[in-house]
C-alpha cells in the first residue's frame, strides 16, 4: 500500500502542493515590492521561501493523524487546535534560522529572523521580538515541532533554499523602513496562503474575482461620464470654476509620482476631480490601483455611490467599498472568517482612514492581508484635515516610506489644507517632522477661494455662554430650509426630539443604506424647493458625517461650536451652488454641556482663540495654517510613542504586536459591529443573514452586509445581547439584530439605551 501523502487541509489538499503554490503566489504578490535599494527584485525571493516553509510543521505525524481523522475545515487553524503535537507554525521559522546559520553563519542567522517573523506569525499575527517570538523560538515544544517535521522527511525541494542570499542590505528605507517592509512581506505571505486555501475549499472562487475592470478602461469610462456631466451643467460661475478645477487635476496628473495636495473649497467638485487626477495619474504612470480613503465610516457609501455612477458604463462591479470589519482574536477565528477578510483585490478601493492606516501598523493577519496592495498605487486622502492627530507623526512617516520606496503617490485632498510641512516651535518636541515636497495641484488656491466665497458666518455673541437645546430648536423652527450639524449622536437625537414632526435625522446609528436613502430624499426635496414644488419646511439634524462627501445645498446651516475646519466643512453645505441672490447664512452656536474630551474640545478651544477678535472673514484661507499649527502644538502627534516602538536594534527586534495594539484609531475593544434589519431591504438582509448562518462568511457576502451595519459601544452591545435584542453571528465579532422590528427606527436608526462618546464613533 503506497504511503499516504501529507495533507495541508481537510478535503485532500496535499501539503507539498499547498507549499509550492503558496510560495509561487507569494513571490508573484511580492514582485512589485523592492524600492530603490540593493534588495530590488529580491523581495519576491524572500516571499517565495516564506511561502515554501510556512507550513513545514504540518509534516508532523501528530498533525497528520489529527487531520486524517478530522473532517473539520477549521482543523488547520492553530489557535483552535489543542494538543502540542498539532501546532505547525514555528517549524519553518526554526528551519530558516538553522539553514542560514549553517550556510552563512551569524549574518545568515540574523537575516533569517525575517522568516521567523513571517512564518511563526502567519496564524497568530506578528509577534514582538522580546517577550514574544524570541522566547517562543527557544521553547522545547518549538524545537520538538521542527525535529518531528524533519523526521517525517519532507521533500528536498521543500527544504532547499535554492541559492538564496539572506542579505539585509538595501532594505527599502533602511532601519526606519524595516518594520514596514516586514509587514508588506507578511501581507504577501498571508494573502497567498488564504488565496490558495480559498481555492481549495471553493474551486470557483478565483474565477469569481476576475470581474473588475482595468485602470485604462476605468479612465475612459470616467472621462466619458465627466464630458457629459460638464456639457449638461448650466454655465454658472460655480460650474465654470469646477470645470477649471477638473482641467487642472487632469493636467497635473502627468507630473511624476510623489506627494500632491488638492486644495479646493467645499462645493468645488473636488471628489470627482480628485478621482480624475488619480485615474489619469495611475494610467500614465502604470499604477496598479487607486485607494480613496475617507475619515468617516458613516459617509463612505456616498463617495462610493458617486464613483459607481461615474463608472456605470462598466457595470456594477467597479470598486470595493470597505467599511469596518468584524474581527476577533485568533483563537475565535474560523477558516471561513479568515478567508472572508478583505484583501483589496480591485483597482479602485473606497475605504476608511481606520482601515488604511491601521493596516500600515497592524499585526493581525486579517488586517495585514491587504497591505501589499498599496505598493505602486495612488492613495487619495479625502478630508486630509481629519488625519488623526495623536497618530499624525507615524502616519506621515509611513506615507513617506511608501512614496519614497514603494512607488506610491499620495494626494492630500481637502478644503482646509492641514500644515503638514516640517515645523518647529519653541519646544522642539512639539515640532512636526512633516513633508517638504508636496506639490499643489491648483495654480492659485487663494483666487479660487475668493471666487467661491458664498456664505456669511455669524459667530456667537459670547463664546462662554451656551445656548440650551430648546432655544436652538426654537430658532431652527423659524427657518423654512435649514441644516443643523451637532457634534455627537446623542446631541443629534436630543435636538431632533425637540423639533416638529417631519424633521429628518442623519447619524451613524443609521446603517449606510438608510443614510443613503435619507440623503437622496433631502437632495430631492432641495431640488423641489428650488423649483417651487415643495412648500413644506425642510429641517435636518445631522452629525458631522454630512461634512465630507455629502453634496447638500441649504440656504441656512447651523453649526455647533467645533474646530475651524469643521465650521468650514459645514459652510460647504450652505449655498453650495451659489444660486442664492445673496450669500448663505452659517450660524455658529455654543451647544450646552462640555464638549467631549479630546480633539473636539481642543479644536473648539483653538477655534475660539483665533476667532475671538472676530476677523472680517472667519473662513479666510490664511487662518487655517495658523489654526492647524496651533492645534498641532496643543496635541501630542505621536501620543502612543509609535516611533520609538518601531526603532530596530541590533537583534532586528521590532514591537509589531505592541505597536498594533497601541495604533488603534478606534479602540476595537470598545466597539461592536451590528448587522441591522433595515426594513426597506429586509428581504435581502434576511437572505444574506440566512446564507451567513448556513454557509459562513464569504467576501462577497460581507461586502453586501457592510451597508447594513452600525458600530456601537461594546458595553452597550453586551447589554443588548443579554437582553435578547442582539444575537451572535457565525462571524466572530459580528452581532445581529434580533427579529424585533422596534429595535431599528425608521427615522433615528438603531435604538440604544445610551450613546457613550467614542472619538471614532462620534458621527
Amino acid at each position: 500500500m503506497p504511503p499516504i501523502e501529507p495533507l495541508a487541509h481537510s478535503g485532500g489538499h496535499l501539503l507539498a502542493t499547498h507549499l509550492n503554490q503558496v510560495a509561487q503566489l507569494a513571490r508573484e504578490l511580492a514582485q512589485p515590492i523592492g524600492g530603490n535599494g540593493g534588495i530590488t527584485g529580491s523581495s519576491a525571493n524572500w516571499a517565495y521561501l516564506a511561502g515554501l516553509w510556512h507550513d513545514l510543521g504540518k509534516y508532523r505525524p501528530g498533525f497528520q493523524r489529527y487531520l486524517a481523522i478530522s473532517n473539520d475545515e477549521n482543523a488547520h487553524i492553530e489557535g483552535r487546535v489543542s494538543g502540542r503535537e498539532k501546532t505547525h507554525s514555528i517549524a519553518g521559522a526554526l528551519w530558516a534560522i538553522q539553514a542560514f546559520k549553517e550556510s552563512h553563519g551569524k549574518k545568515g542567522e540574523l537575516a533569517a529572523r525575517v522568516f521567523a517573523y513571517l512564518i511563526a506569525s502567519h496564524h497568530a499575527g506578528l509577534y514582538d521580538w522580546h517577550s514574544g517570538l524570541k522566547e517562543r523560538l527557544a521553547e522545547s515544544d518549538s524545537l520538538t515541532e521542527l525535529s518531528e517535521a524533519l523526521a517525517a522527511k519532507p521533500p528536498q525541494s521543500v527544504l532547499d533554499a535554492a541559492g538564496f542570499e539572506p542579505s539585509l542590505a538595501g532594505i527599502p528605507g533602511g532601519a526606519p523602513g524595516f518594520a514596514l517592509w516586514v509587514r508588506l512581506m507578511f501581507s504577501c505571505l498571508v494573502d497567498a496562503d488564504f488565496l490558495d486555501t480559498e481555492a481549495h475549499f471553493d474551486a470557483a472562487m478565483p474565477a469569481r474575482r476576475q470581474g473588475f475592470p482595468v485602470i485604462p478602461s476605468m479612465l475612459e469610462a470616467f472621462d466619458a461620464f465627466m464630458a457629459v456631466k460638464v456639457s449638461e451643467s448650466a454655465a454658472t460661475a460655480v460650474n465654470i470654476l469646477r470645470a477649471d478645477i477638473l482641467h487642472q487635476c487632469r493636467s497635473k496628473a502627468e507630473l511624476p509620482p510623489g506627494f500632491f495636495s488638492l486644495t479646493v473649497p467645499t462645493g468645488g467638485g473636488k471628489t470627482l476631480s480628485s478621482l480624475a487626477f488619480a485615474l489619469r495619474h495611475a494610467e500614465r504612470h502604470k499604477k496598479r490601483r487607486v485607494v480613496y480613503a475617507i475619515p468617516y465610516t458613516s459617509i463612505i457609501e456616498q463617495t462610493a455611490d458617486q464613483f459607481r455612477k461615474a463608472l456605470a458604463a462598466l457595470g456594477e462591479e467597479v470598486l470595493v467599498e470597505h467599511h469596518s470589519q468584524a474581527e476577533s482574536d485568533a483563537n475565535k477565528e474560523t477558516a471561513r472568517s479568515r478567508l472572508a477578510s478583505e484583501n483589496w483585490d480591485a483597482p479602485l478601493i473606497v475605504t476608511t482612514n481606520v482601515q488604511l492606516f491601521e493596516s500600515m501598523f497592524a499585526a493581525k493577519t486579517s488586517r495585514c492581508r491587504k497591505l501589499h496592495r498599496l505598493v505602486n498605487s495612488v492613495i487619495v486622502l479625502d478630508e486630509a484635515q481629519q488625519l488623526p492627530l495623536g497618530f499624525l507623526q507615524p502616519i506621515l512617516d509611513a506615507l513617506k516610506l511608501l512614496v519614497e520606496h514603494y512607488g506610491v503617490t499620495v494626494v492630500f485632498c481637502t478644503a482646509t489644507q492641514p500644515a503638514l510641512t516640517k515645523t518647529e516651535y519653541f519646544d522642539k518636541s512639539k515640532g512636526l517632522d512633516g513633508i517638504d515636497d508636496v506639490r499643489e495641484i491648483i495654480d492659485d488656491p487663494d483666487a479660487l477661494y475668493r471666487e467661491l466665497d458664498r456664505v456669511e458666518v455669524e459667530l456667537p455673541g459670547d463664546w462662554n455662554v451656551a445656548t440650551p437645546w430648546a432655544d436652538v430648536a426654537s430658532r431652527i423652527e423659524q427657518e423654512d430650509c435649514v441644516l443643523t450639524i451637532v457634534n455627537t449622536r446623542k446631541a443629534a437625537r436630543e435636538l431632533h426630539r425637540l423639533l416638529p414632526g417631519g424633521t429628518l435625522h442623519l447619524s451613524a446609528l443609521m446603517c449606510g443604506a438608510h443614510r443613503s436613502e435619507v440623503i437622496g430624499q433631502i437632495k430631492q426635496r432641495l431640488e423641489d424647493k428650488r423649483k417651487g414644488l415643495d412648500h413644506s419646511p425642510l429641517r435636518v439634524v445631522a452629525t458631522s458625517l454630512v461634512e465630507a462627501g455629502v453634496d447638500l445645498d441649504f440656504p441656512v446651516v447651523y453649526r455647533a461650536l467645533a474646530g475651524l475646519d469643521s465650521i468650514a466643512q459645514a459652510a460647504g453645505r450652505c449655498n453650495r451652488e451659489g444660486s442664492l441672490p445673496g450669500k448663505g447664512r452659517v450660524v455658529v452656536f455654543v451647544p450646552p454641556g462640555k464638549p467631549p474630551k479630546g480633539l473636539l474640545s481642543k479644536g473648539a478651544e483653538v477655534c475660539i482663540s483665533l476667532l475671538h477678535d472676530r476677523p472680517e472673514n472667519p473662513l479666510d484661507r490664511q487662518l487655517f495654517d495658523r489654526y492647524f499649527k496651533h492645534l498641532y502644538f496643543e496635541c501630542d502627534l505621536d501620543a502612543k510613542g509609535i516611533r520609538k516602538l518601531l526603532t530596530v536594534d541590533g537583534e532586528l527586534a521590532v514591537n509589531f504586536r505592541t505597536v498594533a495594539e497601541k495604533f488603534q484609531l478606534i479602540d476595537d475593544r470598545d466597539t461592536a459591529l451590528i448587522a441591522v434589519r433595515y426594513e426597506a431591504r429586509r428581504d435581502d438582509i434576511d437572505s444574506w443573514l440566512a446564507t451567513l448562518k448556513s454557509k459562513g462568511p464569504e467576501r462577497w457576502l460581507m461586502r453586501k452586509l457592510q451597508r447594513f451595519t452600525v458600530s456601537i459601544h461594546q458595553r452597550v452591545a453586551s447589554k443588548m445581547l443579554s437582553q435578547g435584542s442582539l444575537t451572535l453571528s457565525s462571524v466572530p465579532g459580528l452581532y445581529v439584530q434580533a427579529d424585533v422590528a422596534a429595535l431599528y427606527d425608521a427615522v433615528l436608526g438603531l435604538h440604544i439605551d445610551d450613546v457613550p462618546y467614542n472619538p471614532g464613533l462620534v458621527a
